[in-house]
């Protein structure tokens, strides 16, 4: 199993009238490849979160293979 880092992101728009890109949740998840771990994430973040579908609170999904914390 690789590891993996999924980050929940949102887009929303500043005060100064720009748009700026937020991380809502960042996993890590333990899985065979990304499009597992994604679905994974996508189970924990809606319990952590509370909601039906994690489109509710972010607009993508991003995971990338990471190594394990030292």
């Amino acid at each position: 199993m690789a590891h993996y880092v999924v980050r929940f992101l949102k887009d929303i728009l500043g005060d100064n009238g720009r748009h700026a890109e937020i991380c809502q949740s960042l996993l890590d998840i333990e899985a065979d490849d990304s499009a597992s771990a994604i679905e994974i994430a996508k189970q924990r973040f809606c319990e952590i979160e509370r909601v039906d579908h994690w489109s509710l609170h972010a607009d993508r999904i991003h995971a990338a293979e990471g190594e394990f914390p030292s």
